[in-house]
């Protein structure tokens, strides 16, 4: 069996949510199939108290051997760097305390969520809280543990990141580690077998965007990269290949992707469903996409959008079918 412990740290628990939210198989399944034990969860565990204490310290002194430590939400450091912040009930000791008491007997970290890889959300604004991810603070490295870190089994945290992460994501790095297997990482810690994509792999918007047909309020059906801050062409994640629950996505269901998977998402400097622009032009552009290609492509494909095209992509929902071809 693979033991994982599950410490909730400081943020909205929505990754947990997603998590539960898994189908085809859901989580209790899942895990079970792949003999991964959750020794602990505060939010889904009947230990409380002095019988959750008792499993800690157990775990911390190396008696119950932790495999996998699974930590949701961002380190709360304050204030003062006491982490007094955010208490453990019972233990009369902060969170920031039990990850740095647990971290190192661990086979594994890993940090589920944005929070909890970088901050997200818990460490935006002025950041009241000093709050920091495991082991990045924003995009730079060294958050909680040292940039050097190396979980006993002499891997960095693996950075599932997401707001919330996708339940798969979650599943398929704990399958992975359980099995043995190597979790390939990205250049900021996350798993490969989803960064390695982007967010408008298999958007259902696609044919928008390659005409740049764009839409310009959020009930509309178009592109919604020009006008309303999508940037699922930068932003990496399979969430269009694999989407949630196997329906659901960000643009999906009409909002702009906001990058949640990428460290200091939560502070854009700009509304999350506007553009910033320079002359006319986004000033994010596609990911490996030059400036002068984007520029000369944007106007031939604007200068080419179908009728069809740019009637919908205005519209809230298809007004224009495409034309039947009749075989000859």
């Amino acid at each position: 069996m693979t033991n994982v412990l599950w410490l909730q740290a400081s943020g909205c628990g929505g990754c947990t949510m997603s998590l539960l939210c898994a189908e085809s198989p859901d989580l209790i399944e899942t895990l079970e199939d792949a003999g991964i034990r959750l020794l602990w969860h505060p939010a889904l565990s009947v230990e409380t108290g002095a019988e959750a204490r008792a499993l800690l310290e157990d775990v911390a002194a190396g008696r119950v051997l932790l495999d996998i430590l699974c930590v949701e939400g961002a380190i709360a450091r304050g204030p003062a760097g006491t982490g007094r912040f955010q208490m453990l009930s019972v233990t009369g000791e902060s969170v920031m305390a039990w990850v740095a008491r647990l971290a190192p007997v661990a086979g594994h970290v890993v940090a589920v969520g944005s929070c909890a890889a970088y901050g997200g959300v818990t460490a935006a604004g002025g950041n009241p809280t000093d709050a920091v991810g495991l082991q990045y603070d924003g995009a730079h490295p060294g958050g909680l543990l040292a940039e050097g870190w190396r979980s006993r089994a002499g891997r960095p945290v693996i950075n599932v990141a997401g707001c919330p992460t996708h339940p798969g994501w979650v599943l398929e790095t704990l399958m992975l580690l359980a099995s043995g297997e190597a979790v390939a990482l990205d250049g900021m810690g996350r798993p490969r077998f989803f960064a390695d994509h982007l967010v408008h792999h298999g958007c259902p918007k696609n044919e928008f965007y390659e005409y740049k047909a764009s839409a310009r309020e959020l009930s509309e059906i178009g592109c919604m990269m020009e006008n309303l801050g999508c940037i699922g062409t930068q932003a990496v994640g399979d969430c269009n290949i694999r989407p949630w629950n196997g329906e659901g996505s960000c643009t999906r269901g009409g909002y702009p992707c906001i990058n949640c998977t990428a460290p200091r998402f939560e502070d854009p400097a700009h509304a999350f469903v506007e553009t910033p622009k320079i002359a006319g032009i986004p000033v994010g552009l596609p990911t490996d996409m030059p400036k002068a290609w984007f520029m000369a492509l944007a106007s031939l494909s604007k200068a080419a959008t179908p009728e069809r095209i740019g009637r919908n992509a205005r519209a809230d929902r298809v007004v224009v079918p495409p034309t039947l071809r009749r075989p000859k």
